[in-house]
């Protein structure tokens, strides 16, 4: 099959096939569909792609994550850095602004386009659809703050991080809560903060408080969300005691209102966060600690088995957690 076979079935030009296939950012939507299901029907593969198979390989790995929402990516990705330090290959990166329902453009045309021996995707998730496009391609593929079963992944247990944040609080004292996260953007698939969530209300449970217990506030993801989450949480009846946000940014921003506006903590608001992030350490903010670097560490080392044995299991890593107690509790 040749890139004219393509053309010809999605009834587009040669020249909009090589631009879905190199810049797909420049083709709409419904061509871009077009183009990607004629390549899938017709197994077409392009002839880089087939020399640089017969090569075995071109030296790239690549690395897509929400790079530009989340700090946190930065510092797994320093983690990849690291356990690639003796690797020839070259780590490409790619930003994908937020997760999704549906895979972004990018995300399905990187395994056709042939220019990377292997793919880490973090915290991205990944549908049916886009993960029976990566085995077909034949793409070894890791994910990292997320998974399926098709592939290795690193993750840590998002439920148990809640339940973690909320028994330090419970034995603290507190009664009375406020959980803040960012909105979802979409409901086809459960968010890290969503199953922080479920974990703290479970922990709730056990101690026999109820749900009604625990305000969920919406804050956007910055530090102004934090701040202008905390007048939500002030105007709760009855008012929350104590906050769990869903990452330290969030909770920052709740501190730093807390301070404008004379609350005082711990001891008339207990916070805490999650990742601690460097501004958790800097404010001296209580959150429960995961370990970005090493998942990155971790994962590529997963991708290289992958990359040097195709036939090497599926392996699943969940990272532990810890609590870091500090001035706001």
């Amino acid at each position: 099959m040749t890139i004219y076979d393509v053309a010809a079935l999605a009834g587009v030009s040669i020249s909009t096939v090589s631009q879905t296939l190199n810049r797909p950012d420049r083709v709409n939507a419904t061509t871009r569909g077009r183009v990607l299901e004629a390549i899938e029907q017709l197994g077409y593969v392009p002839s880089a792609t087939a020399a640089t198979q017969a090569r075995g390989g071109v030296g790239r790995v690549g690395v897509l994550a929400p790079f530009s929402s989340y700090d946190s990516y930065r510092r797994r990705l320093m983690g990849v850095l690291t356990g690639s330090g003796a690797s020839t290959r070259d780590i490409v990166v790619y930003d994908n602004e937020s997760a999704a329902a549906s895979e972004a453009p990018l995300l399905r045309t990187l395994p056709v386009s042939g220019r990377l021996d292997g793919l880490l995707i973090m915290g991205l998730p990944v549908d049916d659809e886009l993960a029976a496009h990566l085995t077909r391609r034949r793409l070894p593929t890791v994910l990292i703050d997320s998974g399926r079963p098709e592939f290795s992944s690193v993750n840590i247990d998002d439920e148990e991080g809640g339940a973690i944040a909320a028994r330090h609080l419970l034995a603290r004292g507190h009664t009375c809560f406020a959980f803040v996260q960012e909105p979802q953007e979409s409901f086809a698939f459960v968010s890290q903060g969503q199953r922080r969530n479920i974990g703290f209300l479970a922990e709730m449970t056990r101690a026999g408080l109820g749900e009604d217990r625990v305000h969920t506030v919406l804050a956007s993801n910055d530090i102004a969300g934090g701040r202008k989450a905390l007048h939500d949480v002030l105007s709760r009846t009855p008012m929350p005691t104590a906050v769990f946000a869903h990452h330290d940014v969030l909770a920052a921003g709740v501190l730093l209102e807390c301070r404008s506006q004379g609350v005082r903590v711990p001891d008339e608001l207990a916070i805490v966060g999650f990742d601690d992030a460097d501004i958790a350490e800097a404010s001296g903010l209580t959150t429960v600690r995961q370990h970005f670097e090493e998942s990155g560490r971790i994962g590529v080392r997963l991708l290289d088995g992958r990359l040097a044995d195709a036939s090497t299991p599926v392996q699943r890593i969940v990272l532990g957690l810890e609590l870091v107690a500090r001035d706001t509790t």
